[in-house]
């Protein structure tokens, strides 16, 4: 998943952003909230993490920008405002979680995800492929009953192209999905994470390139 982080704290921001890459979440980290508007409008988020308290345009302004163009992107507010009364005025903006602090970090980790697994459109718990399984919410994937030892971005690169249900999916989007902004456009590495997926599968076929639309996963 792609995660955004909207904290004018640089120390925790970044600390967060590095605790969820290791997570295997692809993250993007910004310190104030006319930042977080202009990524908001180029890049599609998982989840934006937003502190309300931000200094140029105001996490409250920022979660109702959010909702008011029906954005995908699920808010989670993480502020030190702890009073019932304030967390249920950051909902009432439309924000879909709300977590003070100061806050564990494995609590975050466990609400970003059950954000995330609430998308726009129903999709499945588990995803399936012949003998191939993936479950997003466990980061476990297995085929033939054998468990995949995969990187973090082998497992979200097959994680989109199994949603795509067969469906060719771009190395643009691939980079986007799976990767931040960290990641260089020009570079190789969808190529060669796609490689080493094939190699793990077992089954180089099962991923097709198609010319000039991507790869996508399935029968031939």
């Amino acid at each position: 998943m792609r995660v955004l982080v909207v904290e004018d704290f640089e120390v925790l921001a970044r600390t967060v952003g590095t605790g969820l890459r290791r997570e295997g979440m692809a993250v993007d980290v910004v310190l104030d909230g006319t930042e977080a508007l202009e990524r908001l409008t180029v890049n599609r988020y998982d989840v934006v993490v937003l502190d309300r308290d931000l200094p140029g345009v105001h996490g409250d302004e920022v979660c109702r920008r959010i909702v008011a163009a029906r954005s995908s992107s699920r808010v989670l507010m993480l502020t030190a405002a702890s009073t019932v009364k304030q967390r249920v005025d950051g909902l009432g903006l439309g924000a879909d979680d709300y977590l003070p602090k100061p806050f564990d970090f494995d609590e975050l980790v466990a609400r970003i995800r059950a954000l995330a697994r609430r998308p726009a459109e129903a999709l499945p718990l588990v995803y399936e492929l012949g003998d191939l399984t993936l479950d997003p919410s466990r980061r476990v994937a297995s085929r033939g009953g054998r468990r995949l030892e995969l990187s973090p971005k082998e497992f979200g690169v097959l994680e989109c192209l199994l949603a795509a249900g067969g469906r060719p999916v771009s190395a643009e989007d691939l980079l986007e999905r799976v990767w931040d902004e960290a990641a260089d456009p020009f570079t190789t590495v969808v190529k060669t994470t796609i490689r080493r997926l094939r190699g793990k599968l077992g089954a180089p076929e099962l991923i097709h390139t198609v010319r000039e639309a991507g790869y996508r996963i399935g029968a031939s």
